[in-house]
């Protein structure tokens, strides 16, 4: 299937691990110009020069640092078509702190991101904005209470969005991922640190194995592509049957 991606210019924050790598990864292949954020520079080099996309470091949580990063991407690249918001702040705890740092990096970045870039996808013929959420957002899980809130919060704007930006050809859409296990990720953490967490997060998935971040990516860059150009509102779980709630 072509995506009919070659061409277009995306952003995709986190994009130096994990799902962010993998997404910059099969958009390049697509034939897209990608320009990657994330938060420590050296990932940031290396991911750029293995792939040749653009990339700089960024704290998302920092406003200023984050509009700026947009506006420099869009007038380095001529325009931005695709946004792919995939940073976490992994709050996880159950406390004041986990709440705060939710809010700050898995909501308003997302948030600010669809903000700086919207002169950008106001004036693209092929418009997508893709959130990663997660399937802490669809029920109750052995994450702390924020996690999975601020979770549920960007299924909820990105639907908004979909709504409200439709009259202008932009599409709205998130990707709930189930666990994703990768070198230097949070389950491969978990793996060494907490591996009776481990053991019961693995025992829960049907698969009996978790997710690739390949196995991600593919449905973000699908939903984000003009292949899916009447998808929009839509939030597509990637769990291999982990959430049992029925999605109506």
């Amino acid at each position: 299937m072509d995506l009919q991606l070659k061409g277009l210019k995306a952003v995709i924050t986190g994009g130096s691990k994990g799902i962010g790598h993998r997404c910059a990864q099969v958009l390049v292949a697509e034939g897209a110009e990608v320009s990657i954020c994330a938060r420590t520079a050296a990932d940031v080099e290396a991911v750029s020069i293995e792939l040749g996309v653009h990339g700089t470091a960024v704290d998302v949580s920092d406003k200023e640092a984050l509009e700026a990063w947009v506006s420099e991407c869009g007038h380095a690249m001529g325009g931005i078509d695709i946004v792919i918001a995939n940073v976490s702040a992994l709050a996880v705890n159950d406390d004041e702190e986990a709440w705060q740092a939710g809010f700050n990096t898995d909501m308003m970045h997302s948030v600010r991101l669809v903000n700086a870039a919207m002169p950008w996808l106001s004036a693209s013929d092929a418009a997508s904005i893709t959130l990663v959420s997660s399937v802490s957002g669809r029920e109750i899980d052995f994450t702390g209470s924020a996690y999975g809130a601020f979770k549920a919060a960007l299924v909820h704007y990105a639907q908004g969005l979909a709504y409200k930006l439709a009259p202008q050809g932009i599409r709205a859409n998130t990707v709930s991922p189930g666990n994703t296990y990768f070198e230097g990720g949070i389950w491969a953490s978990i793996e060494t640190e907490n591996p009776e967490l481990f053991a019961t997060a693995l025992g829960l998935n049907p698969m009996a194995r978790m997710a690739t971040p390949e196995e991600i990516a593919k449905g973000v860059v699908f939903l984000a592509s003009p292949a899916s150009s009447f998808t929009s509102g839509t939030n597509l779980v990637i769990d291999g049957a982990l959430t049992k709630g029925v999605q109506l």
